[in-house]
């Protein structure tokens, strides 16, 4: 018998008629529930964010994974940030409505981690403690910079960092020099030899496996203390 419950949701987005689907997975007993955004090249059924979400679910947090609206439609070409944020905002309205009483946070994958952040940056995010992104893409593979991350001082919810080190999309250095200016509001994970998509090589002496368990298990503990800390 499966640990969680999986339901099939359609998110409704502005204009009327435009929508979404969406995939909840509610542990027995959720301990807190994370709106789980994909990256830009791969839907939220994807290996990565079926993975997560079942470890997740293992750990009693509940996963609400949903689809940009390029991608429902089939294309390769993201969702300008006016729809993508758009888009996280009715997810997390959705969790909300289907998780009454568990602490809430957001954050995704890659693009979905940094259209998640610039949505709370613009305004916060209702009912979301805490923002966890799962590989943050500071920059574009081989043109080093930090302009990407120049919103993430206007967030005003606590940030979970999960990065690998061989991340092409985020020089460690260059993140650090974003840390230093979050402070205390930014926590950092970091898997030495892992790439952007959390893939370590064999000669590391661990597999992939044993890295998404970690970072679950780093969620989870990330969670965790939150809850603690808010008593």
């Amino acid at each position: 018998m499966s640990e969680w419950r999986e339901s099939e949701l359609t998110l409704e987005l502005a204009p009327p008629g435009a929508r979404v689907s969406a995939l909840l997975w509610t542990p027995t007993r959720p301990h807190a529930g994370l709106v789980l955004a994909h990256g830009a090249g791969a839907g939220m059924t994807h290996p990565f964010m079926e993975a997560m979400a079942e470890r997740l679910a293992r750990r009693h947090v509940a996963t609400l994974r949903y689809q940009f609206p390029y991608m429902e439609r089939g294309e390769s070409r993201t969702d300008p940030p006016s729809v993508a944020t758009a888009t996280v905002r009715a997810a997390v309205a959705e969790a909300g409505r289907q998780l009454p009483n568990v602490a809430l946070f957001a954050g995704g994958k890659s693009f979905g981690a940094r259209m998640t952040s610039t949505a709370a940056a613009l305004s916060p995010l209702p009912g979301i403690h805490g923002l966890i992104f799962l590989g943050f893409p500071l920059h574009p593979a081989g043109r080093p910079s930090v302009e990407r991350a120049a919103h993430l001082e206007r967030v005003q919810v606590p940030l979970l960092f999960l990065q690998g080190t061989r991340d092409a999309l985020c020089g460690v250095e260059l993140l650090g020099q974003v840390l230093k200016r979050l402070g205390k509001q930014a926590t950092l994970r970091l898997w030495d030899g892992a790439d952007h998509s959390f893939h370590v090589l064999k000669s590391s002496g661990r597999d992939d496996a044993q890295v998404l368990d970690e970072i679950a298990d780093a969620i989870v503990a990330w969670c965790g203390a939150f809850a603690e800390s808010r008593g």
